[in-house]
């Protein structure tokens, strides 16, 4: 997996001066480090370094401190989502059932790997375990709709939907 996008950065300057904002409020907060990327990422979606530069710049804390951060806590995204998620369970019953396959043939399909998004920000891949619908094993979702039975033949119709 990749750890930085290859989506071009497209922050706006109302998205900084609301983090700018929000930092400067609560700078003095002890442990302030997490609760601002927390609040960066609820701003922009996801941390590239662009914002931890921003967050480590505005908390005076060297840059290296926030990346560490931001790699180390599985919460954060150095990747953006796309427009539409798709989540392919890897639970036991649907990994049994064939969903490592699936994963495979979407990262193939999509030109991507876990956690990351397609350039044009369209699609964003990742995997989860278990989502509760392991009578349909194996079983992905896109965004909010759910996709079961599997077998990987009918990906391309599905991904042509959106």
């Amino acid at each position: 997996m990749r750890r930085f996008s290859t989506v071009p950065f497209k922050g706006t300057k109302e998205q900084e001066a609301q983090l700018l904002s929000w930092l400067e409020e609560h700078k003095t907060m002890p442990g302030v480090a997490m609760p601002a990327l927390q609040k960066a990422q609820e701003i922009y979606g996801y941390l590239p370094i662009e914002v931890q530069r921003i967050v480590a710049d505005a908390l005076g804390k060297p840059l290296a401190e926030i990346y560490g951060i931001s790699t180390f806590y599985s919460q954060f995204s150095l990747c953006p989502k796309g427009e539409y998620k798709i989540s392919v369970c890897l639970g036991t019953a649907c990994y049994v059932k064939g969903s490592g396959k699936i994963y495979e043939a979407l990262q193939q399909k999509l030109g991507i790997t876990g956690g990351e998004c397609t350039a044009d920000g369209k699609f964003s891949l990742d995997a989860c375990r278990c989502i509760g619908a392991c009578g349909l094993a194996p079983v992905m979702t896109i965004n909010d709709d759910v996709y079961g039975r599997l077998t990987g033949d009918e990906l391309d119709s599905i991904l042509a939907k959106y």
